[in-house]
């Protein structure tokens, strides 16, 4: 729960269909980037190594994507994906007890950072530098903070949560909350009782914020 959001439509074809040649020489590039960000800053990649990881020339790969800060750009994208799934379980929790829905929700936003953190933090490095980057968050940032402002509205309309601050002022707060846990849990070593931890103290947080207790 970096991020709450409905789906994102981004990567979405609208319809099934097999994927294309070059549909699949633009998936190799971004498996070869996200492998070799585990290791290394994207300044330190060199196009010619994104080229030879997907078994294709350098021409070729400028004719998918514009530059290096571009792959970042669309493998960003394709790990939101994955994080505006994994806040669903709070935005649509139905009938669902609020604390397990966030406490779930949390678990899911969680396991995308750890499967994808070199991904996401050498995206938020980027966004202090890259104006692209910049402008990208921005957006997927107020698309997060107005949902999870609206499901807070909706929650203290039902009268399930209580009043409290302004909800887009909340939403901001524990959105950037959250980025900041899931940031240094990810680069800290595995261990699946400090992830438990955390999310235990986050869930408590965000019920103490929203609905006033931790029941």
């Amino acid at each position: 729960m970096s991020a709450m959001s409905p789906r994102s439509p981004v990567g979405s074809l609208g319809s099934r269909r097999r994927p294309s040649k070059g549909d699949l020489t633009s998936q190799a590039i971004l498996d070869t980037a996200e492998r070799l960000l585990q290791n290394r800053s994207l300044d330190d990649i060199a196009v010619d190594e994104l080229a030879a990881g997907a078994g294709i020339s350098r021409s070729t790969f400028y004719f998918h994507f514009s530059s290096r800060e571009a792959v970042l750009h669309a493998l960003s994208a394709r790990v939101l994906d994955a994080l505006y799934e994994s806040a669903s379980s709070w935005l649509r929790r139905g009938s669902e007890a609020p604390e397990a829905a966030i406490r779930r929700a949390l678990g899911a936003t969680l396991a995308v950072w750890r499967a994808h953190g070199p991904v996401l933090r050498a995206a938020v490095r980027a966004r202090d530098t890259d104006p692209l980057m910049r402008e990208f968050w921005t957006g997927v940032a107020r698309r997060f903070v107005d949902a999870t402002a609206e499901q807070i509205s909706i929650e203290r309309d039902a009268g399930v949560a209580v009043d409290g601050p302004d909800a887009r002022s909340l939403a901001a707060v524990l959105m950037s909350m959250n980025e900041q846990a899931f940031l240094g849990r990810s680069v800290a070593r595995r261990s699946a009782k400090k992830d438990r931890e955390l999310v235990d103290t986050l869930t408590f947080v965000w019920l103490r914020s929203v609905y006033g207790d931790s029941s």
